[in-house]
């Protein structure tokens, strides 16, 4: 059921690959909820993923952009404006890539030169990101910026490695960015620390498949599905939550906050 949450408002959704990514997700439910909007992914990323079809599925154009170069930056936002008919209003950052996890590299012996590509993708692209948009003054008031994270950036989890750093840089972006942009231009920006979520990036994870069962073991409400995700920020993206800004926001079923659970102690012989 649609409610109209985001009628009128324009937006740039990056990251979409698939119809497993939570980008995906949103531009659909996006698009449900009455908003126009420019899907943008890098290059290389657009020739692996089918990002066609959610164009054509959405009514939406794509403007290809590496999300690390300040250049191609500012021509999305700049011709995002021009395409969409007005300032935006909503901006989804989904983009993480870690090589030291592709290369399975523990985290005591990381190639830094992996760790800064990992960096500058999965962060310092979020600074950057806004740093356009706030330069150019291309986002609406009370407009809405959200971030995909993970809660390895405040608790340790040992298969995560160097994007547990990342993402911890990520959820400072937001926080530092938001009192900046929230002052001046009322722009409002959140990250969102999803479930373990069975997407392409999540699957490239080593150990993954247990993890997921486990965190599902653990939530009470189980493990949130991308699509739930979506929900949560499509609510974000809209008025009903026009004064949350520089928050973490889980969306976990209530992981983080459970010690332990009976699931598991009883899968442990545990009783009790």
């Amino acid at each position: 059921m649609a409610y109209n949450l985001l009628k009128g408002k324009r937006g740039i959704i990056s990251g979409a690959l698939d119809e497993n990514s939570i980008a995906w997700k949103v531009a659909e439910k996006a698009h449900e909820e009455g908003a126009t909007f420019v899907l943008t992914n890098a290059p290389i990323a657009m020739r692996m993923g089918e990002i066609n079809k959610l164009a054509e599925k959405t009514g939406s154009q794509i403007i290809p952009a590496d999300a690390t170069s300040v250049d191609d930056l500012t021509k999305l936002f700049t011709e995002s404006q021009e395409i969409l008919g007005g300032k935006i209003d909503f901006v989804l950052h989904s983009i993480g890539m870690s090589l030291n996890i592709r290369k399975k590299l523990p985290y005591t012996d990381l190639n830094y030169e992996f760790y800064q590509k990992g960096l500058d993708v999965s962060a310092l692209s979020f600074h950057k990101m806004l740093a356009v948009a706030h330069k150019l003054d291309a986002i609406n008031e009370w407009g809405s910026v959200v971030a995909l994270t993970y809660m390895a950036a405040q608790r340790t989890y040992p298969f995560y490695t160097d994007m547990a750093d990342i993402k911890a840089m990520l959820e400072s972006i937001a926080r530092s960015f938001g009192y900046h942009y929230g002052t001046q231009k009322k722009v409002r920006i959140n990250t969102v620390s999803q479930s373990p979520t069975k997407t392409t990036a999540g699957n490239g994870i080593k150990g993954f498949g247990d993890f997921f069962d486990y965190a599902d073991a653990i939530a009470p409400l189980g493990n949130a599905s991308a699509e739930d995700c979506a929900n949560y920020c499509i609510t974000l993206f809209s008025d009903l939550t026009k004064m949350v800004t520089m928050q973490n926001l889980f969306h976990d079923g209530g992981y983080s906050t459970t010690g332990v659970s009976m699931e598991v102690l009883n899968k442990m012989g545990i009783e009790g």
